[in-house]
């Protein structure tokens, strides 16, 4: 990657940063202007709980709440037996915050602490705290230990206990009776929307009990499908929906599965599917609906008329499911009329052309596939942007005819990283393909051997995730085994931490080792909170991000994720961030940019360690992309919708407090024309 000339940059950028942060007031001053408050900040970025956990024991409740709130991010096991006395402080948020770090650290010996402060915790938000920590922290014998005592009387127990099977959940801990219990607090008549949010959201992440699933809640969720307010909630029943969505036979017919009549008391999941996908408000819960469509004989041809309809009335994000359903699922399509559908909706995004022509590739007969193949061989040259490129590429990957092609793109000299990691990208994805040649075994080899050697971070990864494939080779060469390591040998860590763990993943799998190798993560010391930057930076920050799509406006949370706030701004002082791309877009979940490179393997010169604050991935959240705990760096993300399984896992350091619908509209290759500080009148 490439970057401007960086000798003085850390001083000219705190001098840059506090010249455009207004110097706050003692209203909005962030907590880190209290001496101790950093002392504990600094031993959280230090990861070094032996310092903290004094503070447990402090006599102002601030501190004591200060050191859990830290331990949440340190995650050390060792720390366990200093919160448990926590969970019954005097003061509930020294409670809520002990209770917050022991789901944190996820460790089953605080599970018999967490279930009895459940029974005995008498404020409301605590004890949905403490109910949280417990669904992160039972075990599949001692999953029973969430519904100790009925509590459907209790609606704020309730949505507590809601939230505590939902984190489970999220785990993968399930059975039927966290299904049936489930059930019963979705249809408790007040639940509020969040506790709605967390038990649906348990029952779509619900694996390997389908048949459970659709005998203990299908009712429920037909009705909360049909009838709950909440976009979130709806969207969540759809996902859990198509579970269980195979249509009976004559469940609805082709003629009227869009229509609003479809829907009614005893309507079958798949019907309600339909009509979602096509009918409800929110463009989200349409995308959602789509994904979960039916797709068996019997239900293919209802499915594929709500498919075709949001095809050519949809946005962008719904029309792109819709393509991609086709291209996973589509039963006797032709090849030609997908392809004719690409070129005849002028409208359509080009990402969604993209993948209609990649459906039509991978669906077209055997003497209708060349002709297509041709067809976007001769478009290619003219298409403007390295991302349009990237999604033909992607088309091409579904026939091995155009591996040639291929090869060429991801080695030309002087190429884009963002083409060249496509083009590799599809290689492997051609590669996999039933039909792929075996008389091109052997050239395949030699693409991924030339990509290891090249030095580039994003084919590195690709060749060591084909390396270590089984089926693509059953065997481990010594030449190829020698060549990663060679490879692993020459990365610039930490920038280049992302590629190490992918090489260093493939040799574990390839050498069978017992158990992965760490990562070797930097250090504090390598790039130390800078506390200065942190102070300037008053409660209510904002920062106006333009796009290529219109602005956006953020506010920054420093008392959260100081460490990663104070690179923000750094960062944004140096202009880092200007004229840089989204380069991950899916739709309903992510929008993602901030890489030098474009291509989503890029970095900043550092890495910082991991803040997890006391905050939710809400609508409009801003997170930093990681490749694990302590590898974030530069490149940042906004999610689309509530998306519960990142808490905790990935840093928040903003909110999207303006511009929204404008999130809502961005799409890979859209820019960042600027990111600035908003000065306060």
């Amino acid at each position: 990657m490439t970057f401007r000339s960086l000798r003085f940059w850390p001083l000219l950028l705190l001098v840059a940063a506090c010249a455009r942060t207004p110097r706050p007031s003692a209203d909005h001053a962030n907590k880190y202007h209290d001496a101790t408050i950093r002392q504990i900040g600094t031993a959280q970025d230090e990861r070094n709980a032996a310092t903290i956990l004094p503070f447990l024991t402090n006599a102002n409740p601030t501190y004591r709440r200060e050191a859990a709130l830290a331990l949440a991010s340190v995650q050390a096991p060792a720390a366990v037996p200093g919160l448990l006395p926590l969970l019954r402080d005097a003061d509930p948020g020294v409670r809520r915050a002990a209770a917050y770090a022991l789901g944190q650290t996820g460790d089953s010996t605080a599970v018999d602490s967490l279930r009895v402060r459940v029974l005995k915790e008498t404020d409301g938000t605590v004890r949905r705290y403490v109910h949280e920590a417990l669904g992160r922290t039972v075990t599949r014998h001692s999953l029973p230990e969430l519904w100790r005592v009925e509590i459907l009387t209790d609606t704020s127990r309730a949505a507590a206990l809601a939230w505590g099977l939902s984190r489970a959940a999220l785990r993968g801990l399930t059975s039927p009776e966290t299904i049936r219990r489930t059930v019963l607090l979705l249809n408790s008549p007040k639940l509020p929307v969040r506790g709605r949010l967390a038990a649906v959201v348990g029952l779509s992440r619900t694996r390997g009990l389908d048949a459970d699933l659709k005998r203990l809640a299908e009712t429920t969720l037909v009705r909360v499908a049909q009838k709950d307010r909440n976009y979130a909630v709806r969207a969540a029943a759809a996902s859990a929906l198509g579970k269980i969505a195979a249509f009976p036979t004559a469940a609805v017919s082709t003629a009227d599965a869009t229509s609003t009549a479809a829907v009614v008391k005893g309507a079958s999941p798949g019907a309600v599917l339909v009509h979602m996908a096509t009918k409800d408000p929110d463009y989200r819960v349409r995308l959602m609906a789509i994904r979960a469509l039916p797709f068996g004989l019997e239900s293919y041809p209802a499915s594929r008329k709500a498919v075709f309809t949001t095809l050519n009335r949809d946005q962008p994000a719904v029309a792109l499911t819709a393509a991609e359903w086709l291209l996973a699922h589509a039963k006797g399509e032709s090849g030609a009329a997908l392809a004719a559908l690409a070129d005849g909706n002028k409208q359509a995004s080009v990402r969604v052309r993209a993948a209609l022509l990649r459906a039509a590739v991978h669906h077209a007969s055997p003497a209708a596939r060349p002709s297509l193949v041709e067809t976007i061989e001769k478009r290619y040259p003219a298409v403007p942007t390295v991302y349009e490129k990237g999604f033909l590429l992607e088309a091409l990957s579904e026939d091995p005819a155009a591996f040639d092609f291929m090869r060429i793109e991801a080695f030309a000299p002087g190429q884009s990283p963002v083409v060249a990691g496509y083009a590799l990208g599809a290689l492997l994805a051609m590669r996999r393909l039933p039909d792929f040649p075996a008389s091109r075994h052997a050239d395949f080899a030699v693409a991924m051997r030339q990509a290891l050697s090249s030095g580039d971070v994003a084919l590195l990864g690709t060749a060591a995730e084909a390396l270590a494939d089984p089926k693509l080779y059953p065997t481990a060469q010594p030449a190829d085994l020698t060549a990663l390591r060679d490879a692993q040998a020459k990365l610039q860590l930490p920038r280049e931490i992302e590629a190490w763990q992918g090489i260093q993943q493939a040799l574990d799998k390839l050498e069978k080792a017992p158990k992965p190798t760490p990562s070797p993560l930097a250090t504090a010391a390598q790039h130390p909170i800078d506390w200065a930057v942190v102070q300037g930076v008053p409660l209510g920050q904002q920062v106006r991000l333009r796009t290529s799509k219109g602005i956006i406006l953020l506010e920054l949370k420093p008392n959260e994720a100081p460490g990663a706030v104070a690179s923000f701004v750094t960062l944004i002082s140096q202009k880092f961030y200007d004229n840089l791309y989204f380069h991950r877009v899916v739709p309903n979940f992510v929008v993602q940019g901030g890489d030098p490179r474009g291509d989503g393997n890029g970095s900043a010169p550092y890495n910082l360690r991991s803040e997890f604050g006391d905050l939710r991935y809400e609508e409009g959240s801003v997170g930093l992309a990681s490749a694990g705990k302590d590898t974030e760096s530069c490149q940042f993300f906004i999610t689309h919708t509530p998306t519960p399984h990142l808490d905790g896992r990935y840093p928040i350091f903003a909110q999207v407090v303006g511009g929204l619908d404008v999130v809502h509209k961005l799409d890979i290759g859209d820019q960042i024309l600027s990111v600035e500080l908003v000065v306060a009148q």
